[in-house]
């Protein structure tokens, strides 16, 4: 899955949920700033940021073999 693909996701949910992006990025411990760019695929984040994110979004993180 590509950065940009994921940022999408995490927006998609937050939005689902009506969660603005100033509100969830402090939840995740995050600047606004940074999720904004995890939004457009622009950032390389941690595996712990994206699994903070995804736990307060209700959302799972998986790795899959390739086919």
């Amino acid at each position: 899955m590509e950065l940009l693909e994921i940022g999408e996701r995490i927006k998609e949910r937050r939005n689902a949920l009506r969660i603005n992006q100033l509100n969830l990025a402090e939840m995740a411990g995050v600047s606004k700033n940074t999720l904004y760019k995890i939004e457009r695929g622009q950032a390389n984040p941690t595996i712990e940021v994206l699994k903070k994110i995804a736990d307060i979004l209700g959302l799972e993180i998986k790795l899959e073999v390739k086919k």
